[in-house]
């Protein structure tokens, strides 16, 4: 029987397998933020142990710093003492760490592809779950807890449970206007959010071969929302032309070496799966969520579903929990939805492919009136891509301000947050409550429909928007 891509890569770094015990795994990455870290090293410090490769671990600040201003203090002195620790951490055990200043500082998934650090075939963990992003690129990549993230300081492996496989095979064309976003949204949205518990995803399909690679990751960062603990879609040209030339991929003899690697990893044609979906891209239209987890979202141009209309008891309380909490009513028209915020950035949607989209939307035109548009890059690199492109003078000339790299609103545990009652069009990744603050409500969209609905004051699709006044 062939194997699958998920399958290759987890055998290629097994250490020992032994029955009724989790497979050790060699660990080729390990990625820090300041985020959940400081008490992996103090067990470190209290078992006398060093950390075991630091030339393979790496450390950025992106959760908690500001982004109004690059240096600004972080206010919550909890806080502050935390992103200090990493730092701090970092130079007692010789591991390299970006901060508020280095031109390659941004969110740990952003800058971790930008700097050509991962791979096809590599194993990659970090203490996020949205480590998942990293599968874009072929490589078994995904989130790990606090005493993991101790094992793999101290040892470079990880002892994991070998998860089942699933096959996503996304059919057809995704039609204009539809992005890599709504695709994942529409899946997690027939899914449902448990749809892939226990899975490692791998998608396959003319629409996945269709996406860039920000595109794929985008689609591999929400694989988490689903249920799966890593997504991964097998490389091919279009990854090979993206980490090419990047400062930490391979050159010369070795990238030849690499490559004809790399071209092996691909799922055999006799490889079976343990689950299978399959989706007609084609159908996918843009899409948004109304409720308080990803799969509760359906079509712009639909409508706030019903509590009755879920047959499932459990669906059906859901839904009347996320309408009470969303202060929604069914049969609202989405496009009816007002907002007054608008949230563009995050790991899922915060690379120049993104900042690109919400410009070409926002050309020529004007954020509505009592709406607050927060854009944040995904990265210090991409921040200066899109001054270079001249973006933040599209950006400016619409109202909108273009921040300093970080999380900010995704997560909202630095400065950033709503509050209570303010409602965004967010293009990160979770719709919890009080996920972007105390009470906030989140839809979560596309770039170009987040920007659309910086213009228009609701829930918009770019096809929704008056003639541009003027595009230079």
């Amino acid at each position: 029987m062939g194997q699958t891509l998920a399958e290759k890569v987890w055998r290629s770094h097994l250490v020992r397998s032994a029955p009724g015990e989790p497979d050790l795994l060699y660990v080729d990455l390990h990625l820090l933020h300041e985020v959940n870290t400081p008490i992996a090293f103090d067990g470190l410090r209290a078992a006398g142990r060093t950390v075991r490769r630091p030339d393979l671990t790496l450390g950025t600040e992106d959760h908690l710093v500001p982004t109004v201003d690059l240096f600004q203090r972080i206010e919550d002195p909890a806080m502050r003492r935390q992103a200090a620790l990493l730092a701090e951490n970092c130079a007692e055990f010789g591991i390299e760490v970006y901060r508020a200043g280095d031109r390659q500082r941004g969110i740990v998934h952003v800058i971790a592809p930008e700097l050509g650090l991962v791979h096809p075939g590599m194993t990659v963990v970090c203490c996020d779950s949205h480590t998942t992003t990293l599968g874009a690129f072929g490589a078994l990549a995904f989130g790990i807890g606090t005493s993991q993230v101790e094992h793999v300081l101290a040892t470079q492996t990880l002892p994991m449970t070998r998860p089942r496989t699933m096959r996503v095979t996304v059919t057809g064309t995704l039609a204009d206007g539809v992005y890599a976003k709504d695709l994942i949204l529409a899946l997690i949205a027939r899914i449902g959010t448990a749809g892939a518990q226990g899975h490692i995803v791998e998608y396959q399909g003319s629409a996945i071969d269709a996406l860039s690679m920000e595109g794929r990751m985008t689609v591999c960062n929400m694989t988490v929302e689903a249920g799966s603990r890593a997504g991964m879609v097998a490389p091919d040209e279009k990854t090979f032309a993206y980490l090419e030339g990047r400062p930490h991929a391979p050159a010369g003899d070795a990238w030849e070496a690499e490559l004809a690697y790399w071209r092996t990893l691909r799922s055999d044609e006799d490889a079976v799966f343990d689950k299978e979906v399959v989706l007609d891209g084609s159908t996918i239209a843009p899409y948004v969520t109304w409720g308080t987890n990803p799969g509760q979202a359906a079509p712009l141009d639909g409508v706030v579903p019903h509590p009755s209309s879920f047959a499932d008891p459990q669906e059906r309380a859901a839904a009347e929990r996320a309408l009470g909490y969303m202060a929604l009513e069914p049969g609202t028209s989405l496009r009816d939805v007002e907002i007054d915020t608008v949230f563009i950035g995050s790991c899922t949607n915060g690379r120049i492919e993104d900042l690109r989209a919400a410009a070409d939307v926002l050309r020529g035109r004007k954020v509505a009136d009592g709406v607050e548009v927060v854009l944040v890059p995904g990265s210090d690199t991409v921040r200066a891509q899109a001054v270079e492109e001249g973006l933040d003078e599209v950006f400016t000339a619409a109202g909108v301000r273009l921040r300093t790299a970080g999380c900010s609103l995704c997560a909202a545990v630095n400065e950033d947050r709503l509050r209570p009652g303010q409602r965004a069009a967010s293009t990160s990744n979770r719709n919890f409550e009080g996920r972007q603050g105390k009470g906030a409500r989140t839809h979560i969209v596309a770039p170009a429909v987040a920007a659309a609905s910086a213009v228009a004051g609701h829930l918009a699709s770019p096809a929704d928007l008056a003639p541009r006044k003027d595009i230079g």
